[in-house]
């Protein structure tokens, strides 16, 4: 029997997971919960799933759990903070932590898993992408396992030879092979991309998943993102990192190996076949994923990305390149922009611009610590929001001397 810890309960990620454990009752029990605010979804998940602790980053929300927890006669206890959850994360009785928050947030309680020595399912990206090396090591030092819940980095993980390999080389590892559906704008021109709204840009054709990473798709963010774990996951420099867009979404990324083999891992678009199988690696268990029909698949296209229509991929590369704090700032200034761009205070191709424009304004600095990465994101996050002052003023000042 194992005890989860499940980081960002209410998300898609956490709700999948919840889906994968409530069909192996006799191998899971969830130890804690957590979210952000979402009281409702978690308070049924505390019912369905009766966790010891129940985690809300804010307070107030925490309170109205708390009461509501109380009325159902709940043993749950409702905690709030970011110290409670770095507590939950590293708690001696818990095995295995999914870690699925979105965003910046998800790094601490990632890393006092990592130092507790924990299996760490990881499906936040920025954990990464903010602090590849710090996480890496304390992965290392803490003797945590360490297995990716991303579709593709699952999948290469699957295919590849034992890991831990000093230099892809030593495994017959020619490169890594990453596919990208293309996002809902794969077809369209530069001049329909930018005028895309937020309601187009979250129809994304294949996956169902939160508003953040869906937009993170639409621009080809999320695939510079993954160039960027893929990275550190698997020891792979940029050139051995490769993206193909796949629009059918069923090979879910590939190894190329020295001798012309391609090993690929393929199924369904459903994020419970990767959520399953690191929860039981290295065995392997029901997760609810219909089988892969052969004979229903016309056809597997592949074709390249475009980084003059998505210009946020290349981004990804230049700053995985310059190293230091540039993934960092990078991450920073998505998060701000995509928000930015879900509440309509930039356009599409604002994106890509407030990101290039943030790195450029930025100092790329050698990684020191949580605390100064920390520092590097505020800063980034302030740059950004001012390059949205800046552009939201200009088109004013057009409008009056219009």
């Amino acid at each position: 029997m194992q005890n989860v810890t499940i980081l960002g309960s209410t998300g898609t990620i956490g709700a999948q997971t919840l889906d994968v454990i409530a069909r192996h009752p006799q191998r899971y029990q969830v130890f804690a919960l957590t979210a952000n605010t979402n009281v409702s979804v978690l308070l049924k998940q505390c019912l369905d799933f009766k966790p010891k602790y129940a985690v809300l980053l804010d307070a107030a929300a925490a309170a109205i759990l708390f009461d509501e927890l109380a009325k159902h006669n709940s043993k749950t206890i409702a905690l709030s903070g970011m110290s409670y959850l770095e507590q939950v994360s590293s708690d001696a009785e818990v095995d295995t932590i999914m870690a699925a928050i979105v965003g910046a947030a998800g790094l601490k309680p990632a890393m006092a898993a990592a130092r507790a020595g924990k299996r760490i399912l990881l499906a936040n990206k920025e954990t990464l992408v903010m602090a590849g090396s710090l996480f890496i090591d304390a992965v290392k030092q803490g003797g945590a396992t360490l297995l990716p819940i991303d579709s593709e980095h699952n999948a290469i993980f699957q295919v590849m030879p034992p890991q831990g390999l000093k230099e892809l080389a030593d495994g017959g590892v020619r490169k890594i092979i990453l596919t990208a559906s293309g996002g809902p704008f794969r077809q369209h021109t530069q001049a329909e991309i930018e005028q895309a709204t937020p309601a187009m840009a979250l129809k994304h054709p294949n996956w169902v998943m939160g508003a953040k990473i869906t937009i993170d798709s639409a621009s080809l963010m999320n695939k510079g993102l993954e160039v960027i774990e893929a990275h550190w996951l698997f020891n792979a420099k940029p050139s051995q990192i490769d993206v193909v867009v796949h629009p059918q979404s069923i090979i879910h990324s590939m190894v190329e190996y020295v001798d012309g083999s391609v090993l690929a891992q393929m199924g369904n678009p459903d994020m419970r076949t990767p959520i399953a199988y690191g929860l039981s690696h290295p065995e392997r268990i029901e997760s609810g994923v219909s089988s892969l029909d052969f004979l229903t698949i016309n056809q597997l296209e592949f074709d390249a990305p475009d980084t003059k229509r998505f210009p946020c991929l290349q981004l990804a590369y230049d700053a995985l390149d310059a190293g230091g704090t540039a993934s960092t700032i990078l991450n920073a200034a998505n998060e701000v922009a995509v928000d930015a761009f879900l509440k309509e205070r930039i356009g599409f191709k604002g994106i890509s611009d407030l990101i290039a424009a943030t790195l450029n304004r930025s100092t790329i600095e050698a990684v020191a610590s949580i605390e100064h990465l920390n520092e590097v994101d505020l800063l980034a996050r302030q740059h950004a929001n001012d390059w949205i002052a800046t552009q939201s003023t200009t088109i004013k000042s057009k409008d009056i001397l219009c």
